[in-house]
């Protein structure tokens, strides 16, 4: 009996002592981890900075320190990619980039990818040169790699060029299944937003709308990749209407579409040749983590802020399983704008907006908040893949709003989604209700039955008047009559390049022009002034605390399970904590 106590024991000591040292050891990793990220690099003369594009593209890059309990894979930041890019191009020891394009490859918007592309431009015009390879290349990856000097592609790989298309779902049908129907009141005959639960298909003024922003993000698409790899418009669309995918490998390099057909292992002879060294001589490499990290010019000058926000805008923080990803907090975004109002070292600010919208009361508070900025320093915009409905709410205050080419921005209108769970909970689930009331509206928003007519008038009348204050907001902005703004209003959807034209935005192109006029605003020599992120990002230690790792595998799970359907999935999950009041575009954009 003896023997077994001390069996037992000595066990229990073992185990203690394994998950001790294993602790102890993991500290360590996460230290040196830590670590070798902040420290300074060296780059060797006559390297080739590789760019792996095998991760979602995001605004600003994100550190998940439990992307290995989860399966996940860490994404790539824009801000950083670029950045490095531009770094590159202005560092004479590196002579080249090797990009390796993957279908995880998940820009949210070409929008993202015309500004890495033009990084890209840039880098080549400095006189030197780019290298892509794939197994295989979608149409994104095959954007960004078309600027290269060599386009290479697996012998046995293929190339995915079919054209876009928009294939927006509706769950009117699927709701009513379970009795459940949602009421409607909005203001704007192209917000098409609700459709997806209250229609079977398109209205016309969103097929109009959704035909006339696919068609001019393509074109833009075919205009570039025509011009690097000297093809035609019409070459490409045949292409595509060919459905080349198909093909034999060989016949891209008929098409012009690749220069070379190679393996995997042959890719470092050909990256040898252009660096001029021997067969048997190392390549030097630097990674995009590395040349982040490679020292800067000292800070100096004045300062310019550039405030990231993207996502869905939202009056409060989501918890557990509520939120699908970023998130714009109406009253944080307002609270940081107005410390930055009250920073006498920043002398402009850039607001970076990513977002479909949200919230209508939470713009409102961020248009207050930029309003209050504006008048101590300048205000510049610059529009990501998308600022639209109260994404473009809150920009559009601002000094000058500069949008990329593809950018999904305008549809100013407001409506209002109100769930009807009344036939689920009294037909399907048998629930019976009975009722007291001292007033007319005393039992308005009863979960036993829908709105009555005159409560559906006095949501109209609010949604209405929302509408008018959205109108109101862009009007003092834009310096335009409010007549004028409800001409180009209506809901309705502009890509960057016809916002130019209708006045909702003032330039085209990237971060880079915007920081140029915030400082052009501020006046402010080009060469006295550095750029400083906001908000502040978590250090490693502070993101992993944060990090719930329950929900990190949960959320990864149900996105590979439900894939598009995540994001509808995630509305109706939460649509008892949205703000009734509603001023966005579709919660799934449905673009491919």
């Amino acid at each position: 009996m003896n023997s077994f106590f001390k069996s037992v024991l000595a066990t229990i000591v073992g185990i203690f002592l394994f998950f001790a040292v294993m602790g102890i050891l993991g500290v360590m990793s996460l230290v040196g981890l830590v670590a070798s990220t902040s420290a300074t690099t060296q780059v060797d003369d006559n390297s080739v900075l590789v760019l792996n594009l095998n991760a979602p593209l995001e605004e600003r890059s994100e550190t998940n320190p439990l992307a290995f309990l989860s399966g996940s894979t860490e994404s790539l930041g824009l801000n950083d990619m670029v950045y490095v890019v531009k770094k590159a191009a202005d560092n004479d020891n590196v002579k080249g980039i090797y990009m390796e394009c993957s279908p995880l490859f998940m820009p949210d918007s070409y929008a993202s990818l015309e500004e890495l592309r033009r990084a890209l431009e840039n880098f080549k015009a400095k006189g030197k040169w780019i290298v892509a390879y794939a197994d295989e290349y979608d149409e994104k990856t095959y954007f960004i790699a078309s600027v290269a000097n060599q386009v290479l592609l697996n012998s046995d790989g293929m190339i995915m060029w079919d054209g876009m298309s928009s294939e927006p779902m509706f769950l009117k049908d699927l709701m009513a299944k379970f009795g459940v129907k949602m009421q409607l009141s909005k203001v704007g005959k192209y917000k098409s937003a609700p459709e997806q639960y209250t229609a079977d298909k398109m209205s016309e003024p969103n097929r109009e709308q959704v035909t006339a922003y696919v068609t001019g993000i393509w074109e833009n698409v075919l205009a570039k990749v025509a011009k690097s790899r000297k093809l035609t418009a019409e070459q490409l669309n045949k292409y595509a209407d060919d459905f080349i995918m198909t093909a034999a490998p060989a016949e891209y390099m008929k098409m012009k579409l690749v220069d070379k057909l190679v393996q995997p292992d042959e890719v470092k002879g050909i990256i040898r040749g252009l660096l001029k060294i021997g067969e048997d001589d190392a390549i030097n490499t630097v990674s995009l983590e590395q040349m982040g990290t490679v020292k800067d010019e000292m800070n100096s000058g004045d300062e310019i802020a550039v405030y990231y926000a993207y996502g869905d805008i939202v009056d409060e923080m989501a918890s557990g399983l509520s939120s699908d990803g970023h998130e714009i907090v109406g009253d944080v975004v307002a609270e940081d704008l107005i410390a930055l109002a009250e920073d006498d070292d920043v002398k402009a600010v850039v607001l970076r907006v990513n977002s479909g919208g949200g919230s209508a009361h939470a713009s409102e508070k961020m248009w207050q908040a930029v309003k209050k900025l504006k008048a101590k320093k300048p205000v510049v915009v610059s529009m990501g893949g998308m600022a639209a409905s109260g994404g473009y709410y809150m920009s559009s205050l601002a000094n000058w709003i500069v949008a990329e080419k593809t950018t999904i921005t305008g549809s100013i209108g407001i409506f209002g989604i109100f769930p009807d769970f009344s036939e689920l909970l009294t037909d399907k689930l048998g629930i019976k209700f009975d009722l007291i009331k001292t007033n007319t509206f005393s039992d308005f928003g009863s979960m036993s039955r829908p709105f009555n007519e005159a409560e559906m008038a006095k949501l109209n009348t609010y949604i209405e008047r929302g509408y008018d204050q959205f109108l109101s907001r862009v009007s003092e902005g834009r310096k335009m009559p409010k007549e004028k703004v409800h001409e180009i209003a209506q809901g309705r959807v502009w890509l960057g390049q016809d916002a130019l034209k209708i006045g909702l935005v003032d330039e085209l192109g990237g971060l880079d022009k915007a920081i140029e006029k915030a400082a052009q605003l501020a006046k402010i020599d080009k060469e006295d002034y550095y750029v400083s992120d906001y908000p502040a990002e978590d250090d490693f230690f502070t993101t992993l605390l944060n990090k719930d790792a329950d929900k990190t595998i949960i959320e990864e799970q149900l996105k590979a399970t439900l894939g598009e359907y995540y994001a509808p999935f995630m509305f109706m999950k939460n649509i008892n904590r949205q703000n009734f009041l509603q001023a966005r575009i579709p919660y799934y954009f449905n673009i491919k």
